[in-house]
């Protein structure tokens, strides 16, 4: 009479080991670049709301004086210029409107968010301070010609920025 076996051979193990690393292997890079995608849209959010608060102030600037702010009109109207991930927010004022450009830091912030080894950047314009479009549409229909396109990748972007 034989022995019932129990447990596990050692190749029997060895090839569950050699199994559950291939599978890792195979699924640990995307689960990483999903990680990376999402930290670098959370980051992307601080410069979405620094851009959003200095809107509104462009705008009555533009409707009490007929004109773009300068830059240190802009200055004194954009109270926050920086944040935990943004370096700083640039104006420009545009032949057929006004940006705001959104640097971000080029340490301190997601992978995603660097462009040979500067920050990348996200950009809002308008024509006339009432709508505002946001990152690269330069349609002269929906957009402000001229705009000088921002840098952060579309899957990084909020949806209004895509």
């Amino acid at each position: 009479m034989g022995q019932d076996q129990k447990g596990l051979t050692l190749i029997e193990t060895m090839m569950m080991l050699a199994i559950i690393g291939i599978l890792a292997t195979i699924a640990i890079p995307p689960a990483y670049q999903a990680y990376e995608d999402f930290v670098a849209r959370e980051q992307v959010i601080e410069a979405i709301g620094l851009l959003d608060a200095v809107k509104s102030p462009i705008a009555e600037f533009h409707a009490d004086m007929g004109r773009w702010p300068t830059n240190p009109e802009f200055d004194a109207l954009a109270t926050t210029q920086a944040g935990k991930y943004v370096a700083s927010l640039t104006p420009l004022s545009l032949a057929s409107g006004f940006q705001v450009t959104a640097t971000f830091k080029n340490a301190g912030v997601s992978a995603a968010l660097l462009k040979d080894g500067a920050g990348r950047t996200l950009v809002v314009a308008t024509k006339d301070g009432v709508k505002w479009v946001c990152n690269d549409n330069v349609d002269p229909a929906t957009g402000v010609p001229g705009l000088m396109a921002g840098t952060v990748l579309a899957q990084h972007r909020p949806q209004a920025c895509k």
